[in-house]
């Protein structure tokens, strides 16, 4: 897969073991504009990676860097997500400019890039993750209409649990530590956060009966 290299001053080292892909939307009017935003330095801002709507893909900091892409975050217990985590960015204006479609060619390039990174670290499909689930009730991205289910059936995502669980028995607190989500920002962010990502098409913000269902199973599989 090639790369353009467009370096952006924006990292630094990383402090602990990569074990993560976040990904992410820009939330920008256009890939040249998000491009420029991650390059400057009085931004703070970085990913590794950014996938235009054509599928090109630019490459701002080397994978063994720290990129500044998280933000206040924390996944499974940890807290510095930019050390343990590879960042891409995927140029699409977001829920700011009207949460427009991925195109086919750019999903394309997503699944190629994450596929490739998969294999150079060792990271599992379940340790592929969306910015909202490391940061609920703060971020959005990649949103409701990233195909998760289309990567998952790539080998590089995991995809929605079934809700087969039928005894609605279980600590969901409890269910959705073990599935790697912090429970500082409240729990209905969190379950916002978990609807955007497994159950898209009905982001309630409290628990129903079919969440519940499909936080335990995804717990059991954790």
């Amino acid at each position: 897969m090639s790369y353009t290299q467009t370096p952006s001053p924006n990292f630094n080292e990383r402090k602990t073991v990569l074990r993560y892909i976040v990904l992410h939307y820009t939330g920008m009017e256009n890939g040249e504009m998000a491009l420029e935003r991650m390059c400057d330095p009085s931004a703070q801002v970085s990913a590794h990676y950014m996938i235009e709507e054509d599928g090109r893909v630019f490459q701002l900091v080397d994978e063994d860097k720290r990129a500044w892409h998280a933000g206040v975050s924390c996944w499974q217990g940890e807290r510095d997500m930019n050390s343990a985590s590879i960042g891409i960015e995927i140029v699409n204006g977001g829920h700011d400019f009207g949460l427009p479609e991925f195109p086919a060619v750019q999903i394309e390039a997503v699944i190629e890039l994450v596929k490739s990174v998969m294999e150079r670290h060792g990271i599992k499909a379940k340790d592929v993750i969306g910015h909202s689930d490391i940061a609920p009730g703060r971020k959005q991205d990649p949103g409701e209409k990233f195909p998760w289910d289309q990567l998952a059936r790539a080998g590089c995502a995991i995809a929605a649990p079934e809700p087969k669980n039928d005894a609605l028995s279980g600590d969901i607190e409890q269910a959705l530590v073990q599935i790697g989500y912090s429970l500082e920002p409240g729990l209905d962010a969190v379950i916002e956060a978990f609807q955007r990502r497994y159950r898209p098409d009905g982001i309630l913000g409290r628990l129903d009966a079919q969440t519940k269902k499909m936080i335990l199973d995804c717990a059991s599989s954790a």
